[in-house]
């Protein structure tokens, strides 16, 4: 069987899948096109999101008998049609759970000590301690959008810090221990940190809008480590000036690229991104909630053993 690596990831993949008597090519400069002229040759491809594999890739893909996600989200590729013509889609998303967990604990505890701000502060020799007097997260009630492997990590997380964790999936009866399932109304009713940990679905794009900010009873802090696509930033910007939303933790931006190794495809920041920079509510990181030197070889680790379950079958 013969497997096209088209993404960079941890050695123990490849060497994984060799050990398991696989031939695998990597690829990691072609476009989207030269891949497609050559994607016919292989039984297994093995992608992050480096571009979209949609049904007239896929229809090249005539020998292909599965494809291996470095990852969570399936949103790159066009699962429907994939599993009609019968290729396999294993990805990973255990991997980097622990890693998305931790990230929007630091995230959120960052935002409400104002770190950043005392740090950036004293920097420029600038003492103010009342000015940077931070929020508990004790005693808040934490709300979780999406309660699968990303969204039970975080409640997980959050267990030593005598808070509620609430939580709302399209899915029924997945609330556990760490988390009570709750219906939407009233997940609106307590929340007072939001955590989103959707995947990306016709459901989710544009979620975070207007309306469903106002839906809240209380102001509350937003995390958002899932998708930028869930978060309409005009919206936030707005509920962010007139306090609704008190602070703002996005490790994914609405305006990145699909491949998630940019955004902005010409350097035109849209005005509501320039609004977002600017405030001090709001912390940002590049889209590595699960990048961690940890998770890149539990990504790694987990997808060899899948693609062996997969192979024994």
């Amino acid at each position: 069987m013969n497997v096209l690596f088209v993404d960079t990831n941890h050695p123990r993949l490849i060497e994984g899948l060799r050990a398991l008597g696989l031939h695998c090519d990597e690829d990691y400069s072609s476009s989207r096109s030269e891949i497609e002229n050559k994607i016919s040759n292989y039984q297994g491809l093995v992608i992050r999101s480096r571009f979209t594999l949609d049904r007239s890739f896929l229809d090249r893909a005539k020998d292909l008998k599965f494809i291996g996600r470095v990852g969570a989200g399936l949103e790159n590729i066009d699962v429907e049609y994939a599993e009609e013509i019968g290729i396999r889609l294993i990805a990973a998303p255990e991997g980097n759970r622990n890693a998305v967990g931790e990230h929007a604990l630091g995230m959120i505890l960052a935002l409400m000590n104002r770190l950043k701000t005392a740090d950036l502060e004293i920097r420029q020799g600038l003492w103010r301690r009342e000015e940077n007097r931070g929020v508990e997260l004790e005693g808040k009630t934490v709300g979780i959008i999406g309660y699968g492997n990303m969204g039970k990590a975080f409640a997980k997380k959050l267990k030593g810090f005598d808070c509620e964790v609430i939580c709302q999936d399209i899915r029924e009866n997945v609330g556990d221990a760490n988390a009570k399932q709750v219906p939407l109304e009233e997940l609106f009713e307590r929340t007072q940190v939001l955590s989103l940990h959707t995947p990306q679905t016709p459901l989710t794009i544009g979620m975070v809008n207007s309306a469903f900010i106002n839906s809240f009873r209380n102001d509350f802090y937003l995390i958002n480590t899932a998708r930028g696509s869930a978060v309409k930033t005009e919206d936030l910007v707005d509920a962010l000036d007139r306090g609704k939303i008190l602070g703002a933790c996005l490790d994914v931006l609405e305006y990145e690229k699909a491949s998630f190794e940019n955004f902005f495809s010409d350097q035109k920041l849209p005005e509501a991104f320039r609004r977002l920079i600017d405030s001090d509510k709001v912390l940002l990181s590049p889209h590595v909630a699960g990048w961690t030197v940890e998770s890149k070889f539990k990504l790694a680790d987990i997808l060899v053993r899948k693609i062996a379950k997969f192979l024994e079958n």
